[in-house]
Order: structure tokens, then sequence, then C-alpha cells
């Protein structure tokens, strides 16, 4: 890991100042790797999360019984501190990236499987009703008719646990597998200012573009919300 080099003249870099341009450029390819290494590991663990959460709240509306299961579980697990349940999983998956996205997966799984679940009861009945006349069978209606209007909240899920999963990426730093928080880890442990302050106004602006990202996919597949909007 990097840390405050030393260096024959008087500059940014041996006064350690917080904003540091010399920093940038010469550290600029381990800022990108991490980068780099933090959008992997956020984008698989929520599409794992996302993956996982479609069944289980497609379970808990068809069998009401479960619902309290599902969602008391989900939500238990968002309770586990990160190092604990990395702790549990290491026997398990090892020492590694595997590891850290599993764990941010589990965590998104309380937001989205509330999302989703809101987002397919919150379908009017008469639309449904509508569908059934027309002929549309259970599956068919849920993936022509009651997904498509269930987006909206199912996006807003999406959009909150991409932007959690990229604060708690950090976390895996401890094990070395943190993305942007493993330098700013180093950072902080070297008073390391400029790394530090690079490493955490990245993170804020890798979640408000993630972010943005996704709010444009939401109006790209629901055109409809638009023109209600417009009118």
């Amino acid at each position: 890991m990097a840390s405050v080099a030393p260096a024959s003249s008087d500059n940014c870099l041996t006064r350690n100042d917080w904003i540091c341009g010399k920093y940038y450029s010469s550290r600029a390819g381990d800022l990108t790797d991490a980068l780099v290494q933090h959008v992997g590991i956020v984008v698989v663990s929520v599409l794992l999360g996302l993956a996982v959460a479609v069944p289980l709240a497609l379970l808990a509306r068809r069998y009401r019984k479960l619902e309290g299961v599902i969602v008391g579980t989900t939500t238990a697990l968002y309770t586990i501190p990160s190092l604990a349940l990395f702790s549990l999983l290491v026997p398990v998956t090892g020492l590694g990236v595997t590891t850290v996205v599993i764990g941010l997966g589990l965590y998104s799984l309380t937001i989205l499987v509330r999302n989703i679940l809101e987002g397919l009861r919150a379908v009017p009945a008469d639309v449904r009703e509508s569908a059934l006349g027309m002929g549309y069978a259970a599956r068919r209606m849920l993936w022509r008719v009651e997904v498509p209007l269930a987006l909206p909240a199912i996006m807003a899920g999406l959009r909150v646990a991409t932007v959690s999963t990229v604060a708690l990426t950090t976390v895996g730093a401890i094990l070395d597998y943190g993305g942007l928080g493993d330098l700013l880890v180093d950072g902080t442990r070297t008073n390391f200012k400029a790394q530090v302050l690079a490493t955490s106004v990245l993170c804020v602006l890798l979640a408000v573009v993630l972010d943005l990202l996704l709010v444009g996919l939401q109006r790209l597949l629901t055109p409809w919300t638009r023109t209600e909007a417009a009118r």
C-alpha cells in the first residue's frame, strides 16, 4: 500500500497537504485500479442481491406465512456488523473477494426484498383483473404487467442498495478487497491526507454517478411515468 513518499524538495507531498496535485499525478494508477475494483465489487454484489431478492419477494407474496420469515431474516442480516458477517463467511468462502461480494449481496437484500414486495402490491387490482380477462396466465401477467408497473419502486430500492453498497464496499479492506477502501484505510493509518481526501471524494462521486445512471435507466424503462409527469 502507498504511504507518504519522501522527497528532497519542499512540495505538497512532503508537507502532507490535503490537496496535492503531485499525489494525483504520481498515484493515478493506484487510484484507477482501486476505483475499477470498487465498481466491480459494487455491481456484482448488487446484481447478486437482486437475483436472490426477486425469488424471495415472489415467495413472500405468494405464501403469506413465509413473508414474516423472509422479511425478518433479510432485515436481521443488515443488523450484523460487517466484520462479524465476513468472519462467518470466511470458513466457507475463504479470504477473498467472494466473501466480500456475498456479504454485500446479503446486506442489499434488506432493501431490495421490501421494495420489490411493495412495488408488486401497489399494482392496482383492476389492472390484474383486466390482464386475467385478456387471457394472461399468472407468469405472463407477472413479467408483462406487474413487474413493469412495479419498476419505479424496484428501481428506488435498487438505487438505495447501490449507494449503500458503495459505502459498505470500503469495509472489504479488512480482506484486502475494499476497492477505494484499501487506499482509504492505508491513508488513515499513515496519516496520508491527500490519499484520504482523494479516496473519500471518489467514493462520494461514484455513489452519485451510479445513482444518476440508475435514474436514467429507470426513465428509459418506464417512459409512461414521464408522460404522466408532463401532464
